[in-house]
Order: structure tokens, then sequence, then C-alpha cells
């Protein structure tokens, strides 16, 4: 586990299917910490996300479930997705705590809701920081910009496309993603290159 910004951790799992990382992140906040799309740990990171403590873990889509399960034994964590998504969830073993909400505040975060890869989609929008995080509404890959999933994997293409330019409404300069390579300078620019190429 690494620090990529101030008081975010992360760490990833190389997902040979698609030639990049899967990445979990931890976010250290005086509100609690939270645990976001979690992927497998081992012992070393479990063990220190443990003394760390996790006070909420975050799914942005109803496929991050990842490692939930296991950090949310470790640690005591409530688990928390968005309700579109959380049936989906629950079919994969999870065991919702709470649920995720467009416009609901989290520490330093609001949570912004952004369907179309799946209804319950979100990221995560730090506005002092100037950083969103997110899940599978946007992937670092290649590395050095940003793209979609495969069409084949989206619900809503058309919808999805629309979410990805309501994050252009926001004020970032990095984004830390769940799949790919995050972007720790000029994302907004990334963004909207990829936006001009729908």
């Amino acid at each position: 586990m690494r620090e990529i910004l101030p008081d975010i951790f992360s760490w990833g799992v190389l997902s040979e299917r698609h030639g990049y990382d899967f990445n979990g992140t931890l976010v250290r906040s005086p509100a609690g910490n939270l645990c976001i799309d979690p992927v497998e740990p081992g012992e070393e990171i479990l063990s220190r996300l443990a003394r760390e403590g996790v006070s909420r873990i975050l799914l942005t889509n109803r496929n991050h479930t990842r490692a939930a399960r296991q950090i949310h034994e470790r640690t005591g964590a409530a688990i928390a997705i968005h309700p579109a998504d959380a049936e989906y969830a629950r079919g994969q073993g999870i065991a919702i705590d709470e649920d995720l909400k467009s416009g609901q505040r989290l520490g330093a975060f609001t949570v912004i809701g952004c369907p179309g890869k799946s209804p319950g989609e979100i990221a995560l929008h730090d506005p002092k920081r100037r950083l969103l995080i997110v899940g599978d509404v946007l992937i670092g890959n290649p590395p050095g910009s940003l793209s979609l999933l495969p069409e084949k994997v989206i619900d809503d293409p058309e919808r999805l496309c629309e979410s990805v330019r309501a994050l252009l409404k926001l004020d970032f300069d990095a984004i830390v993603v769940g799949d790919g390579v995050s972007l720790f300078k000029d994302a907004r620019s990334r963004l909207e290159a990829l936006v001009d190429s729908f």
C-alpha cells in the first residue's frame, strides 16, 4: 500500500485478463476512514487496514464487491453501496449495511450519481482537494488517459456518456481510478479529451 496523495493510500492487483491493475483505496479522515472498492489485500495490507481502522467500505458499483467481505470481517466496517446496485451485490454474498445516495456527504466527499455502466454507479468528489474517486464510470487505461469499459459490459452507454459529461461540471484536477492508472494532475483535460471523442 502506498500513499498516492496526502492521507490517500492505494494498493493494486493485476488483472491479467484486462491488462491493468484493479485498485483499492483507503482515505484517512477524522470523520472515519473510508475504504473504497477494496481489492484482495494480502495479510500485510489487511493487518494495516485493521490497525488504521476502517469505518465504512464504499462500493462504487455492483461489480466492485471484490474484497469487501474480507475487510468487513477483519475491521467491522459497514459496507455501503447505492440502492440501485445493492441487490446484485447481495447476490455476490455481500451484506449491505448502508445506502449511498447522490448528494450525500461522507467526510470531505460528496457522492455523485454516475449511472450508465450500472444504475447505481457513483463517484466521490472532494472539492477542497480538487479530487474525484471513481469506480467503473472511467478507466485509467491506457496509462495517462481515461477511457470507458467495453460497451458489452455497459448497461446504458448513452446514459454513461451523459454521466461522464456531467463530471466536467465539478472542480477537480486529479482522478483516482478503481481500474487502471490514476491521474494526479491534468485529469480535467484528459476527461475533456474523452468527452470530445463521444
